[in-house]
């Protein structure tokens, strides 16, 4: 059975569900950040009313298809989102760096060669539009756990950097699936954070061996703790098995979220799934 603590299900997490809606933006300006992140203000009338108040709160970004120049945009219902196809493959989860109420969104994206969102990043100039859906589901967790552990990718690392603002007295432990050098330039002082960088390849799907088996070290409390797993699909799916059904932990207090799909965005058109 997992383990559940009186702590945990006294702070226990706090959904934060926001109307999704189609929001037009345009690009405002960018910058580039640690020698690896495009940061990217996005503004726009839409975001006049947006709101992020959760550390993990997500943003899908729909890139234009590059034969069409056109979105590829699901169906939103009032009960669910509705893809079509593979239109998914067009669009990226991001967690906004910051936002401001006068219609300002930050949004920093990881470089990586050959996907869409990084292609287009590099390419962006003031005036370009994309289409936003915004709010998409989070909750906003407890920042008072005494034990904190976050394994996460690139792409988490802005809803990381925004969670680090909250760092309290405990034990809080970083696992980083970027290379020390880019990790410690993006998120800066880490001095009350035990951080491990692990490099890009090892937060991949395919090779969690030695991930699974540095966890494996890490001691979990019996009470008071969060777990939170950031980055591909398939990844963080593992993961959470990982530490729900081998490590026995309380499936409330694992959180996992989704920012990126294992099949690279591509300029091709995406393969049909099964």
């Amino acid at each position: 059975m997992g383990r559940k603590t009186r702590n945990i299900l006294e702070r226990e997490a706090r959904p934060a569900r926001d109307p999704f809606r189609f929001r037009r933006i345009s690009v405002a300006d960018k910058t580039r950040v640690a020698e690896r992140f495009w940061r990217i203000r996005f503004s726009g009338t839409d975001l006049s009313d947006f709101d992020s108040p959760a550390f993990d709160n997500l943003v899908t970004l729909f890139f234009p298809d590059p034969k069409t120049g056109a979105p590829h945009l699901p169906e939103v219902t009032p009960a669910e989102v509705v893809w079509k196809d593979d239109a998914r493959f067009y669009s990226r989860e991001f967690t906004p760096l910051a936002f401001e109420g006068s219609g300002v969104m930050t949004l920093d994206v990881f470089s990586r060669e050959g996907e869409l969102d990084s292609d287009w990043a590099a390419r962006a100039l003031p005036g370009q539009e994309l289409v936003a859906g915004a709010p998409g589901e989070s909750s906003v967790l407890s920042d008072e756990g005494r034990f904190q552990l976050y394994v996460c990718d690139e792409s988490a690392l802005p809803a990381f950097r925004r969670r680090q603002s909250a760092v309290k007295a405990g034990d809080w432990h970083l696992f980083a699936g970027i290379d020390e050098t880019a990790g410690r330039a993006y998120l800066g002082g880490l001095e009350d954070i035990d951080a491990r960088w692990l490099g890009s390849a090892m937060l991949d799907a395919d090779n969690l061996g030695m991930l699974i088996g540095a966890l494996d070290k890490v001691s979990l409390p019996a009470d008071d703790y969060l777990v939170w797993l950031a980055g591909e699909g398939e990844t963080v799916a593992l993961l959470s098995d990982y530490f729900t059904q081998r490590r026995g932990c309380d499936p409330a207090c694992v959180h996992a979220v989704a920012y990126r799909r294992h099949r690279p965005l591509t300029a091709e058109p995406p393969l049909r799934r099964r």
